[in-house]
């Protein structure tokens, strides 16, 4: 049974007796054990009538499970709260809302819910389709080239509008608005929205895919359970008195209509709490999610702060609250002084359980030094290394945990990519780990050429695939003993590399494929070198590219795993090769007309990790710093929230990733491609609220959404920076570099903590 000793600001949430409430709680103050604790009291409270239950509102699914677990704590006989509680995800709650009524909102009993690689397929299908007949020719840079212009359209394009539609999809189910509204709205508006009119016609194909699959996404799923709640009085009652108690965890990352949800089911002053940490909505801009709703509700309502944390060590919490203070007081941009608020963070008082760290202003490292991206790196990598090294010979169990956070995942992959060259231990915590950016690629390859099979190039790509194992062999990676032994083996790698690059280029220069690979021509491989070695070498992997050729109208699945079994000897790359054939499976089975390019396409997107790929880890439902003790964990600042680690690097604090709107800062949802510098996704989203407003005075003017969107950018990188800062326990590290173009310089925020750390 759990022996919870409450901290002062928690006794006062605990004296809760009904009715709206709201919390401000800060990183690590415990929210989801006050929560716990709330319905735990509640339940003994004998409040509850039969077929009742306190219901939990959380974020993920691992917090399901975390909120589970706590509350069976609180009761030494874990039947005692037996059906007394429900932990619901909102999406979670949205299914039971509309599974129960399905004919409610027009859906067959059976219906199904795709997830968002299905979901996602089937938006790329119909950006496609709107691409085939339609063109953004005049949102483009006039002075582009024709070659750029041609580039620009067949490569840029697709990846933009993919992502203008899906905001665009997202932000129209949050409003309640149906292709169908949205069509009638723009037929009768009085101006010309041009990007209103691609959301609204790649809507419409979107949900006709959904509506011929009989499935909904997650969106649909918020927006069916609303108009049930609305249109069903009766309905509404039997929820309601179902729920008697709504406990909403990280509410300032709620939307407008999930919001709307639980107001309806707690009725107008019912019993509803609301606890987050508006410092913390690192929802990146184009959401559906909105920290002012919860602001809002706690200015209206009762409310208490969480301040008290014993996470950081005084040094830490007092760099970020300077940074709450710098930011409310002296941003340079005025309108973005309300990106952070207070309370602010206040160690634990004596005696707490979880006492915080002893105070360590030198653990606190704000390295103003000018780097390159390749430089910073390499200094990261350094640190790292030698911080590894000093803990080597600690036991597991009292190591460290450590971590190091970047703003994006392609430079995460270019971080670990680097501390493996270092043989430093490394977890991975982004899109799709390394192990599995190479399998995919490298079966990408495969399916490539088997497209093209007339391609040289491709078929050399092809090879260095069925000999990837050489590239990468060398001593360290022998079972070599002896210094004759490694000797001996190093020498075999050179031979093999050799080998493999002579190979290489032969298959580059054939300029007739079919004559090498037909049994018949044995005359043409004579010709290609004088090398008996190559001889032999284009003979086995002619086999190989046969079988594959004979292997082409197979299932999809079933090519991915006769080519895996030619290509990969580790299990674990093989377990992988499962994984991905079954991905392309279901991917082929949405898509009836795609072919092997479209196909080795998904591949491309894992390849290049910009498609997340779920593996086998049990992180990929609940990550633990405490089990990768010694090892350094490598993931975004956006997935570090919710996690913390002693010793924790952030990198790239730069005024590209992080602006502060000034002239000179860049903007990455700015396409250099597209004239005045306008954010289409932004300037969609204004067409939108134009078209919801229906009203000639509340119209649309382009470019001032633009500046909006920059506004928006800039106060959730600033959050962003905070919970950053706020993941480190013992020991902070912060760095900057220069960015790709050489130009990017400190952002304003990281300067500004510079100096007054200097000065203290």
């Amino acid at each position: 049974m759990n022996t919870f000793t409450p901290r002062p600001s928690q006794e006062k949430i605990l004296r809760y007796n009904g009715g709206r409430l709201g919390i401000a709680a800060v990183p690590g103050a415990g929210k989801t054990h006050i929560l716990s604790a709330l319905a735990a009291q509640i339940i003994r409270s004998g409040q509850l009538q039969d077929e009742q239950e306190v219901l939990i509102v959380t974020l993920v699914n691992s917090a399901v499970d975390n909120f589970e677990t706590r509350i069976k704590k609180f009761f030494g006989n874990p039947v005692e709260a037996m059906y007394k509680y429900r932990v619901r995800t909102l999406h979670g709650l949205a299914h039971d809302i509309v599974r129960e009524k399905p004919a409610g909102v027009g859906l067959d009993t059976q219906f199904k819910i795709v997830d968002e690689r299905e979901a996602a397929a089937i938006r790329s299908e119909a950006v496609r389709a709107w691409m085939s007949n339609h063109s953004l020719e005049e949102y483009l840079d006039p002075a582009l080239d024709a070659s750029k212009r041609d580039w620009v359209s067949r490569e840029q394009l697709p990846r933009m509008v993919e992502s203008l539609a899906l905001a665009f999809i997202r932000s129209a189910k949050d409003r309640l608005l149906t292709p169908e509204t949205l069509r009638l709205k723009l037929d009768s508006f009085p101006m010309r929205l041009p990007l209103a009119e691609l959301g609204t016609e790649i809507y419409a194909d979107y949900q006709r895919g959904l509506n011929y699959r009989g499935a909904v996404d997650f969106d649909d799923l918020i927006r069916h359970a609303l108009t049930l709640l609305q249109n069903d009085d009766e309905y509404l009652a039997r929820i309601s008195y179902r729920y008697p108690f709504i406990l909403e965890d990280e509410a300032q990352d709620s939307s407008r209509t999930q919001q709307r949800i639980l107001e309806l089911i707690s009725g107008a002053s019912g019993n509803w709490v609301r606890v987050g940490d508006p410092n913390q909505a690192i929802f990146e801009t184009f959401t559906t999610a909105d920290p002012e709703l919860l602001r809002d509700f706690i200015r209206k309502n009762p409310h208490h702060d969480m301040p008290e944390s014993g996470r950081s060590q005084p040094s830490v919490i007092a760099l970020a609250n300077h940074l709450i203070d710098w930011t409310m007081n002296a941003h340079p941009d005025r309108n973005a002084r309300g990106a952070l608020s207070i309370p602010h963070i206040a160690p634990v008082p004596a005696g707490d359980p979880q006492q915080n760290p002893p105070d360590d202003p030198a653990a606190v490292k704000l390295i103003g030094k000018k780097h390159t991206p390749e430089e910073e790196l390499n200094a990261v990598v350094k640190s790292v290394k030698q911080y590894v090294d000093s803990i080597a010979d600690l036991p597991d169990e009292q190591k460290p945990t450590i971590a190091v956070l970047v703003p994006i995942n392609f430079r995460g992959a270019d971080m670990i990519e680097a501390l493996k060259k270092n043989n430093i231990a490394v977890v991975e915590l982004i899109n799709s780990t390394s192990e599995t950016r190479a399998a995919a690629g490298s079966l990408n390859y495969l399916l490539s050429y088997l497209a093209d099979p007339q391609s040289a190039g491709k078929l050399s790509k092809a090879y260095q695939v069925w000999r990837r194992d050489w590239r990468g062999q060398g001593v360290e990676n022998s079972e070599a003993t002896s210094d004759e032994e490694s000797a001996s083996t190093e020498e075999r790698s050179r031979e093999r590399k050799t080998l493999l690059t002579m190979t290489t280029n032969i298959l580059k220069k054939i300029l007739h494929i079919e004559d090498y690979i037909a049994p018949s021509h044995e005359d043409l491989l004579e010709t290609l070198s004088e090398s008996a070695e190559v001889m032999e070498e284009l003979r086995a992997f002619r086999v190989n590219v046969q079988r594959w050729l004979n292997a082409v109208t197979l299932p999809i699945d079933q090519l991915i795993l006769t080519l895996a079994q030619d290509v990969f000897t580790k299990p674990a790359d093989l377990a992988l090769a499962h994984k991905l054939a079954l991905v392309l499976r279901q991917t082929a089975e949405t898509h009836h007309d795609w072919r092997l390019p479209e196909l080795a396409g998904e591949l491309t997107l894992i390849a290049k990790n910009e498609r997340k790929f779920i593996g086998f880890s049990e992180d990929d439902s609940g990550f633990d710093p405490e089990r990768h003790r010694g090892k350094v964990v490598v993931t975004t600042m956006h997935k570090a929230k919710g996690l913390e680690w002693d010793r924790v690097y952030l990198t790239s604090v730069n005024n590209y990733d992080f602006p502060s709107n000034d002239p000179s800062d860049y903007f990455i949802s700015e396409k250099w491609f597209v004239r005045g510098k306008l954010n289409l996704e932004a300037e969609a989203l204004a067409q939108l609220s134009a078209l919801e407003s229906n009203s000639e005075y509340d119209g649309y003017e382009e470019g001032v959404a633009t500046l909006q969107s920059r506004l928006g950018y800039v106060k959730e990188r600033l959050r962003l920076f905070y919970v950053g800062i706020t993941r480190a326990k013992r020991e902070l590290i912060v760095t900057w570099n220069t960015g790709r173009k050489g130009d990017a310089k400190p952002s304003r925020a990281f300067s500004e903590l510079i100096e007054w750390w200097v000065g203290k």
